[in-house]
């Protein structure tokens, strides 16, 4: 066993172990997710994915990676955009969460130009240079070695390729900040308990928030992973932020 220690929320746990763990939080919210994103943000998490949809840039024919797409609502969007002659990889770690996303875009019948694939995103299975954009959406914060999977998504970006990271960050105002708090520990479990039946997970994705960089220290981390051109936008006061980086 690996000597290397990691976050799992608060709690310190072996490296090896924490991808489990992960797994084992969104094999349980898998059914729930949508319902608790629109509960859990009012809504607002459409608007910031429809911004990471509009700085993408993404184009008629583009080849676009979503990594940690869950139950597809970005790769949704990007299909109509890319059209028949572009192509859409929903990447997720968790069986649970791709099932969801495959089986609801098949209902929608938005699926032609969509390819599924359970992948780790340290060590993506995709060729070098083979992606006009990746984006990776609440999904950075769960990864057991974050710039690993930076790099990881550097190398299958093709030259001039985007890479988009909206993640939950920190507001710069201390009020903001202390009732984002209150809400994060005193409410979000008791909404996942409430409909999810599970507020334990909600406790740990609390947690792995404010564990998560904050955005001037992934900016860092993007541009140490090779990235250029990178730059943040905060969002809802700092709550969220979107990371992009070029790749040269």
């Amino acid at each position: 066993m690996s000597d290397k220690t990691t976050h799992f929320g608060y709690q310190t746990v072996n490296s090896e172990e924490k991808a489990g763990k992960v797994a084992e939080v969104f094999h349980s919210v898998a059914s729930s997710y949508d319902l608790m994103n629109d509960l859990m943000s009012a809504g607002i998490h459409r608007l910031w994915k429809r911004v990471t949809i509009e700085m993408s840039g993404v184009r008629r024919g583009h080849k676009v990676l979503d990594i940690a797409g869950g139950t597809g609502d970005l790769a949704a969007k990007f299909s109509r955009i890319v059209g028949s002659d572009g192509l859409v990889v929903l990447a997720d770690i968790n069986d649970s969460m791709l099932k969801v996303g495959r089986d609801r875009l098949l209902d929608r019948g938005i699926a032609n130009n969509i390819q599924f694939a359970q992948a780790n995103a340290q060590y993506l299975p995709f060729p070098d240079n083979s992606f006009d954009v990746i984006t990776i959406a609440f999904g950075l914060r769960n990864v057991t070695d974050k710039e690993m999977a930076l790099r990881s998504m550097y190398r299958v970006l093709k030259p001039g390729g985007k890479l988009l990271v909206l993640e939950f960050s920190k507001p710069p105002s201390t009020v903001l900040s202390k009732i984002y708090d209150g809400y994060s520990f005193n409410i979000l479990p008791k909404l996942g308990k409430l409909f999810a039946s599970d507020a334990d997970s909600y406790q740990y994705l609390a947690e792995s928030i404010r564990m998560h960089p904050d955005q001037e220290t992934l900016m860092g981390m993007v541009e140490e992973a090779g990235f250029s051109n990178c730059d943040y936008h905060n969002m809802t006061g700092g709550i969220v932020a979107l990371h992009r980086g070029v790749k040269a």
